[in-house]
């Protein structure tokens, strides 16, 4: 089991206890140990933003609990039956406070990501900026590609087979059996580096859970 594997299991960790008895929190301590040791680490946030979204995406039980809480807050209010309200409305506010959380680490994200997008732009000379409509433009480049990017990054995989590179089991056409979509984006300046911040975005997180895979072998026994 990968490094992702064991995070996104760790997402539904009830508590953050770890002893003899509790250890699925750990890939999420291991993720914390491995971002202080590189100033500015985007991996944890990163990892935060795709998998988490992800596996609420994903687990079908997820949008079945939410529907059974909204038919049964229907009936409780019906039948006038004020426990059985209260426990509904509970589990739906928590639903939505999850939603909102997930927006918000995506805003940060984006707002790190452009800032990075920016200085990698500048410190490689992608456009100059010599003048203030050149400044000007030069933004509103770095925040396209920042933008489209992070975008991809988050959902690139093959509409048809969902990611798996096979359709009813035979290989995707459209992907190639790569199960990667293509860059929405005509051929240019723009496109180009787009995927070459898609790839350092790939870099980052790998890095990031290489690191985080070491310390759990490291300092947590349990785990190997």
């Amino acid at each position: 089991m990968g490094f992702a594997d064991r995070y996104i299991h760790a997402l539904s960790a009830p508590n953050l206890k770890d002893d003899e008895r509790h250890h699925q929190a750990e890939p999420l301590l291991a993720a914390a140990f491995a971002a202080a040791e590189v100033s500015g680490d985007l991996g944890p946030l990163l990892h935060r933003v795709k998998f988490a979204a992800a596996t609420a995406r994903n687990m079908a039980h997820a949008a079945s609990a939410r529907e059974r809480a909204e038919k049964g807050l229907a009936e409780a209010i019906r039948a006038k039956d004020a426990h059985r309200e209260a426990d509904c409305r509970q589990a739906l506010a928590g639903d939505a406070v999850e939603s909102e959380r997930g927006v918000a680490c995506l805003a940060q994200l984006l707002r790190l990501w452009t800032a990075e997008v920016i200085k990698r732009g500048r410190a490689r000379r992608w456009v100059p900026e010599n003048t203030a409509w050149d400044a000007d433009a030069a933004q509103k480049l770095y925040r396209m590609v920042a933008e489209h990017s992070l975008a991809h990054w988050l959902d690139g995989n093959c509409s048809p087979c969902g990611g798996t590179g096979v359709v009813e089991s035979r290989t995707c056409k459209p992907c190639c059996g790569t199960g990667a979509a293509d860059l929405p984006m005509a051929a240019g300046f723009v496109r180009e580096h787009t995927l070459n911040m898609v790839s350092e975005l790939h870099s980052i997180v790998d890095s990031h859970a290489a690191r985080a895979a070491s310390k759990l072998r490291q300092y947590i026994p349990s785990a190997s």
